[in-house]
């Protein structure tokens, strides 16, 4: 679970390149575009443009290089050429990106045109959730603390939090140990330690925090057939403190402290 100063430095041009993407999908006016025609987008710039390998092609025999889920849907979207971004629609995408051996994984759930101001809170809150719980980590701090900070968050706000799916440790492979719960006890879980690199990526639920997984075997959907909405960074434990690989830079105001 613990990476080397040599790796640690390998993950964090993963993480750099992985934030480009976000950054590059930022400038993008999703409205109109299938699902399909975004994930191709990012298959063209990882590869291409970044000389890098879209880790989730081909993990557990998924096809595609991004899971993209909208409103409703929790994780794991399935991109498809049928599935057109609308005006007034949230999305998560979910990107994973390998480069010398390493993977970074991270998560931005986008606001589409005029999206109704319920849809605003449950964005910002989901996203303050997640800060929540990177602000924990620390070594000596506990994988219960990070759990905790985030669920109260959410659920101070009125909504819940999913725990079927949790953040993970990261390195060689996408899904090493520990197991990142968003919810939890403080003092409890894996004691966190220096160069330890793992995932925090809550997802917050406007209603019930049930989900089910449909037909395809891969997407996830609230049961209430409310909004979901979900944010994710790769982070890794320093001497001090933590060190988020994953950052980008309109990100500035939550690194100070913003929540």
């Amino acid at each position: 679970m613990v990476k080397t100063p040599d790796e640690l430095a390998l993950m964090r041009v993963s993480g750099r390149l992985l934030a480009s993407v976000f950054e590059m999908l930022d400038g993008q006016d999703l409205a109109g575009m299938s699902t399909l025609q975004v994930n191709d987008l990012v298959d063209r710039f990882i590869t291409a443009d970044l000389a890098a390998r879209p880790a989730s092609k081909g993990q557990y025999g998924f096809k595609h290089v991004l899971n993209c889920s909208i409103n409703h849907v929790v994780c794991h979207g399935v991109p498809d050429g049928e599935e057109i971004i609308r005006d007034g629609d949230i999305i998560n995408l979910d990107i994973t990106l390998e480069k010398n051996g390493f993977i970074a994984d991270s998560s931005k759930t986008y606001l589409v045109g005029d999206a109704p101001p319920a849809a605003k809170r449950l964005v910002r809150v989901a996203q303050e959730a997640m800060w929540k719980g990177i602000r924990q980590v620390r070594p000596g701090a506990h994988i219960g603390d990070i759990g905790f900070a985030i669920e109260r968050h959410a659920r101070k706000n009125g909504y819940s939090v999913v725990r079927e799916y949790c953040g993970h440790g990261i390195g060689r492979e996408m899904h090493e140990e520990p197991q990142v719960l968003n919810f939890g006890r403080p003092g409890t879980g894996v004691k966190l330690r220096e160069g330890m690199v793992f995932t925090i990526e809550p997802m917050v639920n406007q209603g019930t925090r049930k989900v089910s997984t449909s037909s395809d075997g891969w997407t996830v959907v609230t049961n209430d057939r409310k909004l979901s909405a979900q944010f994710e960074h790769t982070v890794a434990v320093t001497k001090t403190g933590v060190e988020v690989l994953t950052l980008r830079r309109d990100e500035a105001p939550m690194v100070a402290g913003g929540v």
